[in-house]
């Protein structure tokens, strides 16, 4: 990302990479802050802070604690936490969220968004997914959901107000009406919706009414974005939220994807967090199309500390990135049995099985590697790339051997192997742009290997990653590379993570 502030420069999109979908984002001062959806992991809704809408920081997950969120371990991959939505009133960070796994909808507040978050309030009375939360010149509290439908809220003790009643549901026949959005702009209150579900049909539509309840007037050009039927490099916008910048000015922060490699195109980081600017033309919302490089603002630009490229597993606590399927107990996760080293204690048998023991961060960048020192002692685990329980891949250490699997639907193979000598063993995995099929060139290769002695890396194997896609595998998450025990006790005393060739 370019901070130069020339004529020319640019920044990159997406502002916040990697498996960060459903953005909602708010402006308190100076400051922005924004979530995402986070599904089955734990803990859950990463939350960001940035000085410039450019440049974010994670500072923390909004639901840190087993009783603001509950994950069955039986509960499936793409289930949990959707589309939350932030917002600031009243001197206080609110947070409404989805938990399709368990609770359903679920209202949490902070002062501080860094944390903590309160426990839940929950909301029986209302339906749907992705609650949206706003309050009108009297303070009442409008909830509204997918579908689209609405109802009065008191948020502090999570009672309707009447019944819910339907609203707008975006254009005829308009397919998953979802991701609604309502704000007082100007002379009018505007109702901000996704449409055409979250693949390459997804768009973005709006509409205004005098009241928060309406009645609703769609805009005339609707969608307002979408990139449907386009070559461009980014597809899949929709699910936006609007926000003013520190010039006044109006943006839009949604999700989209990139697809790479040949027909039908895969993504393979999820949904990822874009920016793109906003003009109004007689009070309509004017988005043009969403690029991987925005002109330079004319607002300056904050950046964030850089995020170190290794871990030592030296603090406390661990940093907020790291990320695990349903839950995180301290009996199977610890940093207290031996100091400066992450201690996992396997589970279920292998990554095969939803009580997997696996600590990852998200995929971020498209060619990237990440390196990991692994004792697995009389256990077995070692380095993931996972998409979900039925696709990943990985290369573990047991009994003397390294070995590379693949897991794809009902298939799983060992790729390749060889001995390596008692104590611990660096593993590795590069991601890199695949060699050219023509039309079926997938998105990219993923090439296992162990680090020698002499510090070169030596490769087992190389994997296609179209199998690690969300058109091949379903659902809504994206990449998590990580750590693993599928037998007994594993050792690890480092993580690395940094964008390939850098």
């Amino acid at each position: 990302m370019s901070d130069d502030q020339g004529a020319e420069a640019t920044v990159s999109n997406p502002v916040i990479p990697g498996f960060h979908p459903d953005p909602s984002v708010c402006r308190v001062g100076e400051d922005y802050y924004a979530v995402c959806s986070s599904f089955e992991y734990f803990p859950g809704i990463p939350v960001f802070h940035s000085r410039d809408l450019v440049h974010w920081t994670q500072i923390g997950n909004a639901l840190d604690r087993p009783n603001q969120l509950r994950l069955p371990l039986d509960s499936p991959s793409s289930g949990g936490i959707y589309a939350p939505t932030l917002r600031h009133h009243d001197g206080r960070f609110w947070l409404i969220v989805t938990n399709v796994s368990s609770d359903g909808n679920m209202l949490f507040t902070a002062t501080d968004p860094a944390g903590p978050w309160s426990d839940p309030v929950h909301l029986p009375g209302v339906p749907g997914i992705d609650p949206d939360l706003a309050w009108d010149e009297d303070g009442t509290a409008w909830c509204t959901v997918a579908g689209v439908s609405q109802v009065r809220l008191d948020p502090y003790t999570g009672r309707t107000l009447g019944e819910p009643h339907k609203v707008w549901s975006g254009g005829p026949d308009a397919m998953a009406p979802e991701a609604p959005h309502l704000y007082r702009i100007g002379a009018y209150w505007y109702l901000l919706i996704a449409e055409g579900g979250t693949e390459r049909g997804h768009a973005v539509s709006i509409a205004r009414g005098p009241s928060p309840s309406g009645p609703f007037e769609p805009c005339p050009h609707n969608p307002v974005l979408t990139h449907r039927g386009t070559n461009r490099p980014v597809q899949n916008t929709g699910h936006a939220d609007l926000v003013q910048a520190p010039d006044g000015s109006w943006w839009m922060m949604l999700l989209a994807v990139r697809p790479g490699g040949g027909t039908p195109g895969w993504h393979v980081l999820g949904r990822e967090t874009f920016l793109v600017p906003v003009e109004w033309v007689d009070d309509w919302p004017v988005v043009g199309e969403v690029p991987l490089e925005l002109p330079t603002p004319a607002w300056p630009l904050v950046p964030g500390p850089a995020e170190p490229a290794r871990d030592d597993f030296d603090l406390g606590e661990l940093r907020p990135q790291w990320i695990s399927p349903r839950d995180r107990s301290p009996e199977h996760c610890t940093k207290k049995e031996r100091s400066g080293w992450l201690t996992l204690r396997a589970r279920g048998g292998s990554l095969d099985a939803p009580d997997t023991v696996f600590v990852g961060r998200r995929q971020q960048h498209l060619a990237c590697e990440a390196r990991t020192r692994v004792d697995a002692g009389q256990g077995r685990g070692g380095l993931a790339v996972r998409l979900d329980e039925e696709h990943h891949y990985e290369i573990e250490v047991f009994e003397g051997e390294v070995r590379v699997h693949a897991r794809v639907g009902p298939l799983r193979t060992v790729l390749a192997s060889r001995p390596v000598p008692a104590g611990p063993v660096v593993l590795g995995v590069r991601v890199s742009p695949a060699p050219p099929r023509g039309p079926r060139t997938g998105p990219d290769m993923l090439t296992f290997g162990i680090e020698e002695p002499d510090g070169t890396f030596a490769e087992l194997g190389s994997l296609d990653g179209r199998y690690l896609s969300t058109e091949v595998a379903g659902g809504f998450t994206g990449r998590v590379i990580g750590m693993y025990a599928s037998a007994g006790t594993v050792h690890f005393d480092w993580f690395d993570y940094a964008p390939f060739g850098l």
